[in-house]
């Protein structure tokens, strides 16, 4: 008997997550480089990791603000078009996953492309490709020394 139970919560479980689905669309308000808000819901992109607000980034030798360059590089792109997010899943933030488009194009690859976030590995593969391609052509943070946001944040835990 108390196989059966155990074997029905596992199942219970394993068909309970990741099975999360909704789409969220409107017009942002950019909290930071992977953060977005959209009608009082707070979207963390998927899969990628941007430099925090008050991160700073090493550029010949000179700090620079990539952490709000980042924030400003997602606001251009989105410019004032509503956004499209399909949601995945819910953070230990209590944020939605998602990934978003405007104008059907993808807003988490092309902050990972133009080298204003990297590809979140602890999560996703997938903007390896694109991370890849970025630090190669030294753009965005990889034209600089930096700490990658997790690392950031760890460092400066209050």
């Amino acid at each position: 008997m108390k196989k059966i139970i155990f074997i029905i919560c596992v199942i219970l479980f394993l068909t309970s997550t990741n099975s999360f689905s909704k789409t969220i669309i409107g017009n942002v308000r950019v909290i930071d480089g992977d953060t977005i808000n959209i009608n009082n819901n707070k979207i963390r992109l998927h899969g990628i990791d941007a430099p925090e607000t008050k991160q700073t980034c090493k550029l010949d030798s000179v700090d620079w603000f990539c952490g709000k360059q980042s924030t400003e590089e997602l606001k251009k792109i989105i410019n004032d078009q509503s956004v499209e997010c399909t949601v995945s899943d819910i953070d230990i933030y209590n944020r939605y996953v998602a990934i978003c488009l405007v104008n059907e194009l993808n807003l988490n690859q092309w902050m990972v492309k133009n080298g204003w976030a990297i590809a979140y590995r602890y999560y996703s593969t997938d903007y390896i490709i694109e991370e890849k391609y970025a630090r190669d052509n030294k753009i965005g943070i990889w034209k600089s020394e930096f700490l990658k946001p997790y690392q950031y944040r760890k460092n400066n835990k209050n």
